[in-house]
């Protein structure tokens, strides 16, 4: 995440809607829990069974948890700046806290490692270009060699004709998953005005040019993109 203020951002920051924030991601990302079990396959498939996971935007500890439960010889270190987030992210994780360390701050801050593996999702898309690839770098430089990436986030096209089908077709599947028309339709506003969309060519080049080789897209719906890639 960054440190740029936006009404996501804001929110993060307020107890009250961290208490609330595992209702959301479903309902907002389509096929949300699979896109978790999509990521944990392909983080087995190069790393060792006792993984070591550096998780980048670990606040909820969705997927920490999801991860943890399926592989159970893991251990994660999850960073998140916002401190309302971390804290419910002990909170759901109960049990699990034993293998996992939660880590307040941003990715230039965590641990040097190294990971035998890292995510960042539901996250970039909070940082402009710059950022990002700052961001990403930090995250790649603290992997071993040949270690996967995986990330997913907000990234459509941008020329104004195609941004705006794309957003309005997600409204429409955040209000047919049970969200108020008028908060999906806020929501629209914020991600059209508030997030650094960028278009998937320029994400997948960010990622290749942070260190990452075989950068392949595993997961796609409607406004939203997934990678992963390995350390070169």
């Amino acid at each position: 995440m960054t440190e740029k203020t936006n009404p996501f951002l804001e929110l993060f920051e307020d107890p009250e809607h961290a208490a609330r924030y595992a209702d959301g991601p479903a309902k907002f990302m389509p096929g949300f829990r699979d896109m978790h079990r999509m990521a944990g396959v392909l983080i087995r498939e190069y790393a060792p069974p006792n993984a070591r996971v550096l998780v980048h935007g670990a606040g909820g500890g969705l997927e920490i948890e999801a991860f943890a439960r399926e592989n159970p010889d893991w251990t994660f270190l999850g960073v998140e700046p916002a401190k309302p987030m971390l804290d419910e992210a002990k909170i759901r994780l109960g049990d699990l806290n034993e293998r996992v360390t939660l880590h307040h701050g941003y990715a230039e801050d965590a641990p040097a490692g190294p990971f035998d593996a890292a995510t960042s999702l539901l996250t970039l898309h909070f940082l402009n270009a710059e950022e990002r690839q700052k961001t990403v770098s930090e995250i790649v430089r603290r992997l071993k060699p040949g270690s996967p990436f995986v990330t997913a986030h907000c990234s459509f096209p941008q020329d104004s004709k195609d941004r705006d089908a794309w957003l309005i077709r997600h409204r429409e599947f955040v209000v047919a998953s049970g969200v108020d028309a008028e908060e999906a339709e806020n929501a629209r506003k914020d991600i059209a005005e508030s997030l650094d969309v960028l278009d998937p060519e320029t994400d997948e080049r960010i990622l290749r040019d942070a260190g990452l080789s075989d950068v392949t897209v595993f997961y796609t719906a409607f406004t939203w993109r997934g990678w992963f890639g390995r350390v070169v």
